[in-house]
């Protein structure tokens, strides 16, 4: 491992001192926030403590990552105008959360996706169909920051060579363990509202800096980014240029439009936030709140964007570590220089380290609480005992998401989260669906829902063109796909989510109608708690 001096024009002792100085106080208030954290509902639930407003601004923490800053702005900085189609797609998708999930879900619930789903079921099968669904969507979430990680984290610190590379990606997964053993999910959330106000703050600065370069005339500075693109230029203000150059093509942007949509209201990381308030009004509230801070960021993603392609321009973008992930911090560093580059970067890996802690304490919660306790214990453990098994998951979830991250490190961000966003709209969302709006649904259409969409969207990834068989780019000498050098795909689209999500609901129906398992009076049980609250945690009527 070497350290160099980082991208030109950059200070790479500035930078560590303002790496060092967030984790350092964030550590602190992690540590701070532990202090109250005694019992199953404080390390899963932070106590249920939180307000409206302020779980709105953790979700946007949680939700604003490094899909949504790094890769998004290079996307767009790329490919324009079918980059800009990743915010739109996971903007909307929050309506399905706000509509469907969110109030019916925080009455239903404790603290995991399986305690509304064996809520009417067979506990024992339901609850490990969850957990396994929760463990591989947050594993997928993983890949897409810990390599946003590794290429940020490079830029900033100016680290070159693979070891070098790994070497980063595996403190980053160090310092996120740390969070989740120490502070739980009051320490997470908080550290996801500070993260967010950062990164939005930070984001709202370099879009004035970059409108106010062109007069504040949004025309302006698309020209500036189809000049500063070359031949291609003109492509980055036109539909297709990513999504449109064969029928292929076509039908994977319209895939990725779907698993974008369907897939917010399936990640177990999200979903888990809503039991952190008090009441059914306070998730309603949250989801408000995160809908207008997500949507004024994903406006700002536009500017920064294509203000990369402008001043920064696609070609030094393509060579710098991290490729399309570098942009934004690539523009930091021409606007502001080497302290701006410092904060935003700084701002960047806050992002990360927030949602790995986030999607790490979902996916430990999930199996101590619906494996361990509920499963292997049938209920009969201590709040201690299943706390300390969360804390031994975490550890595990974080050797893995290191492993995996370093596989996964020269991938775009946005497009690795496309995948996670696949596989929970494919596994969760159809079971969620039909467990709070269907009276027929049985055990059997769950199992067959959650495992089948699962079979489905990673047989699909597999053997898709977004792990092998990719052609060589010209002027990287690589290969889109994930593993280089070898060919075994024989799925055409990148994005399963055309095909899965469709087979998961019908897999559900299916396993359902297949069955004689019925069970009337625990629905009509259910449904007076998912509208009323009556019966749920702390619930308070309104």
């Amino acid at each position: 491992m070497t350290v160099a001096a980082g991208v030109e024009g950059s200070n790479s002792t500035l930078n560590i001192i303002i790496f060092l100085v967030f984790v350092a106080i964030t550590l602190v208030i992690v540590f701070r926030a532990s202090r109250n954290t005694k019992t199953a509902s404080d390390y899963y639930a932070a106590g249920r403590a939180f307000t409206g407003p302020q779980n709105g601004i953790a979700i946007s923490g949680d939700y604003l990552s490094a899909a949504s800053f790094l890769g998004i702005a290079g996307a767009i900085a790329v490919n324009g105008y079918d980059g800009f189609l990743y915010s739109v797609g996971f903007l909307v998708a929050w309506l399905v959360a706000l509509l469907l999930v969110a109030e019916l879900l925080r009455n239903t619930g404790k603290f995991t996706m399986g305690d509304v789903l064996a809520f009417r079921m067979k506990q024992t099968p339901v609850r490990a169909a969850a957990a396994v669904s929760t463990l591989i969507v947050s594993f997928f979430y993983l890949l897409a920051q810990m390599a946003g990680a590794g290429g940020l984290v490079n830029l900033l610190l100016g680290i070159s060579g693979e070891a070098g590379q790994d070497v980063v990606i595996a403190v980053v997964g160090v310092i996120m363990i740390l969070y989740v053993l120490i502070g739980g999910m009051k320490g997470t959330t908080w550290v996801q509202i500070i993260k967010a106000a950062l990164l939005i703050v930070g984001a709202f600065a370099m879009t004035l800096w970059v409108l106010g370069k062109y007069g504040f005339n949004l025309s302006d500075l698309f020209q500036a980014a189809v000049d500063k693109g070359g031949k291609g230029g003109a492509a980055l203000l036109d539909p297709g240029k990513q999504y449109g150059k064969t029928g292929t093509t076509k039908l994977d942007f319209l895939s990725l439009g779907i698993a974008l949509v369907l897939g917010t209201a399936g990640l177990p990381h999200v979903l888990m936030r809503f039991y952190t308030v008090p009441t059914a009004r306070d998730a309603r509230r949250s989801v408000v709140w995160a809908i207008v801070l997500i949507g004024v960021f994903y406006l700002f993603t536009l500017v920064l964007g294509y203000g990369a392609g402008a001043i920064v321009g696609p070609d030094k973008i393509a060579k710098a570590p991290g490729t399309t992930n570098s942009a934004a911090p690539l523009l930091a560093l021409e606007l502001g220089g080497p302290v701006l580059l410092g904060f935003i970067s700084a701002v960047a890996f806050a992002t990360i380290l927030a949602v790995v802690a986030g999607l790490t304490i979902t996916a430990s919660a999930s199996f101590a609480h619906d494996v361990y306790a509920s499963v292997i214990k049938k209920g009969q453990v201590s709040t201690g005992g299943e706390v300390r098994v969360a804390r031994i998951t975490a550890l595990v979830i974080g050797a893995l998401a290191i492993a995996g991250g370093i596989l996964a490190k020269s991938q775009n961000v946005a497009f690795l989260v496309a995948l996670a966003f696949a596989v929970a709209a494919s596994a969760n969302l159809p079971t969620i669906l039909y467990s709070l709006f269907w009276k027929r649904f049985n055990t059997q259409g769950a199992l067959w829902s959650i495992y089948g969409g699962l079979v489905v969207t990673i047989v699909l990834i597999v053997f898709s063109p977004a792990v092998s068989g990719k052609p060589v780019d010209a002027k990287t000498g690589k290969s889109a796909s994930m593993i280089q050098g070898v060919d075994f795909h024989w799925f055409p689209l990148d994005n399963p989510g055309l095909v899965s999500i469709p087979a998961a609901f019908l897999l559900g129906w299916l396993g359902t109608v297949l069955s004689k398992e019925r069970n009337k009076a625990k629905y009509a049980e259910m449904e007076v708690r998912a509208l009323t609250g009556a019966g749920a945690e702390k619930a308070v009527q309104h």
